[in-house]
């Protein structure tokens, strides 16, 4: 038994540090700032056919073709019209062992949070039919509750598969 809390606390541990926290409706999420790359104003997003409904397109972020998804969809939100505070945060995540730059569309960017081992608390348990290994954990900072991502585990590994044949095809 102290192995298991041993190793929650040791994933806790990992957890803590500097995230960038975002709005999607009323919910507030954090990313791995060493996830990000940069924050994008939103820019014409060129549609691909017959891919993901949350799968926005395409943009050219100085001459390399990255794929953007909109994280409202995703996560099975009701769509919203963009404002002048959507934007795209351009991410980095891993693929099979490979890097792949990829954007997100969220509904505002607020702030960088340092968040401490004792602001965190396991991901809690949900039912066993739902999957939650796309969160780290939550973290309570002051009456704030943050839904810290692993953005590596936001998209299935077809999910991934298909992003990637959209770049690579879209390069070309």
């Amino acid at each position: 038994m102290d192995d298991v809390k041993e190793q929650s606390t040791s994933d806790r541990l990992l957890k803590a540090g500097k995230y960038l926290t975002f709005e999607l409706g009323n919910e507030i999420y954090g990313l791995e700032i060493l996830k990000v790359q940069e924050i994008i104003g939103m820019m014409n997003v060129t549609r691909v056919p017959k891919t993901a409904t949350y799968v926005r397109g395409v943009i050219n972020l100085r001459g390399k073709v990255i794929p953007v998804i909109d994280l409202r969809l995703k996560f099975g939100l009701e769509a919203k019209p963009d404002t002048e505070r959507t934007c795209i945060i351009v991410v980095k995540i891993e693929v099979k062992q490979l890097e792949m730059t990829m954007g997100i569309i969220v509904d505002e960017v607020s702030e960088v949070l340092d968040i401490q081992t004792s602001q965190l608390e396991e991901t809690p348990s949900f039912s066993s039919n739902m999957n939650t290994d796309y969160l780290l954990g939550i973290g309570k900072v002051e009456e704030k509750v943050i839904m810290l991502l692993d953005i590596d585990k936001v998209l299935s590994n077809a999910e991934e598969a298909e992003l990637l044949n959209i770049a690579n095809k879209e390069e070309k």
